[in-house]
């Protein structure tokens, strides 16, 4: 799950060229990886590839700061469907 989410962020979201790989504890956009837009586009992928839909009291920082913080949200919704 890791390794998608990173692909697909590396292939279709990033902003500029990074130095270094993109990590899993990566602050998307605080670092400015990802920026807004791209973010909702995040959100649309991972409803699609996970088969879930994300509430809008679910798009919180706290749930898409980190690649980290994406797969915990995944496995956790994924457990209370």
């Amino acid at each position: 799950m890791i390794n998608t989410i990173i692909n697909y962020i590396a292939d279709n979201l990033i902003n500029e060229p990074l130095d270094d790989d993109l990590e899993p504890e990566d602050d998307l956009l605080g670092s400015g990886i990802v920026d807004s837009m791209g973010m909702m586009r995040l959100i649309a992928f991972i409803e699609n590839e996970y088969d879930l839909k994300v509430a809008p009291d679910e798009m919180v920082i706290e749930n898409f700061m980190t690649v980290e913080n994406i797969v915990e949200y995944i496995t956790t919704k994924n457990k209370q469907q």
